[in-house]
């Protein structure tokens, strides 16, 4: 299977249709049809590494301040019991949680809305551990790899830039300078194979600190690219600005379309 980073922008996404959401529609008409789906969320930050393990994960309405359509929106794809305890398996010896309580928050949901709309492929969602380190995060992804043998997706949900201080509620507004150059230095080093830059991403300037004031939108980026083979092609998915200062680029790691 291939690998997937998707920068899923705001929640509203889950309702619209826009060039972000069309690539993500054409990814799921276009890749292998998985098994099931590993998702590494920005919006399960917690201390500790844990796995969902229910069999019904409950859609989780993570946000406020948005329409009554978006709060009462459902995807009720299956959780994967079997797969988290595979999960737990892989990360040994490092304890990860079976977790009862969580489910799919909207990182993860309203971008597979229009992945796979049907919400019939199981999901699995895994913490990222807040009191961890980036590269700790990159080498955690390591050890996930087998599952691509499995038909499992590994996918990660979050975004290159996030600062929701500076955020323009207008979808379209131009973007600010300094996300635009981050972005454009990421998605630089992304498909050069440049992956050290982008675990010690201070290192990368000035811009770093305005593009991301707290890592959980980027540490999701970290897993996917931990587990690339330097010699697996990258497709840039879908790349632009959104909000002024939210990154929307996604990048898809190994083959997945036939056409290409």
């Amino acid at each position: 299977m291939p690998l997937v980073f998707f920068g899923h922008g705001s929640p509203m996404n889950a309702l619209g249709y826009n060039r972000y959401t069309q690539a993500w529609r054409d990814f799921g008409r276009r890749a292998p049809r998985p098994t099931a789906i590993l998702a590494i969320s920005a919006h399960w930050y917690v201390p500790g590494t844990a796995v969902t393990a229910m069999p019904k994960p409950p859609t989780i309405h993570d946000f406020g301040g948005f329409p009554r359509a978006l709060s009462e929106f459902q995807y009720p794809a299956p959780g994967s019991p079997a797969l988290a305890q595979r999960v737990r398996e892989l990360l040994a010896p490092l304890p990860a949680r079976a977790d009862e309580k969580w489910g799919l928050d909207h990182g993860t949901w309203s971008v597979l809305a229009h992945v796979y709309p049907q919400a019939d492929i199981p999901v699995v969602q895994l913490s990222i551990d807040s009191t961890r380190h980036p590269a700790f995060h990159y080498e955690l992804g390591k050890q996930l790899a087998p599952l691509r043998d499995e038909g499992v997706l590994i996918a990660g949900f979050g975004n290159v830039v996030h600062n929701l201080g500076k955020l323009n509620w207008k979808e379209d507004a131009p973007a600010l300078d300094w996300a635009k150059r981050f972005s454009d230095a990421v998605r630089e080093r992304i498909e050069k194979h440049d992956h050290q830059p982008l675990v010690g991403y201070e290192s990368l300037g000035d811009d770093a600190r305005p593009s991301i004031p707290t890592p959980e939108h980027y540490l999701p980026l970290l897993y996917i690219l931990g587990m690339q083979p330097e010699n697996e092609p990258v497709t840039i998915l879908v790349d632009g600005i959104q909000n002024a200062s939210i990154s929307m680029l996604s990048v898809v790691i190994g083959k997945w379309n036939d056409d290409k």
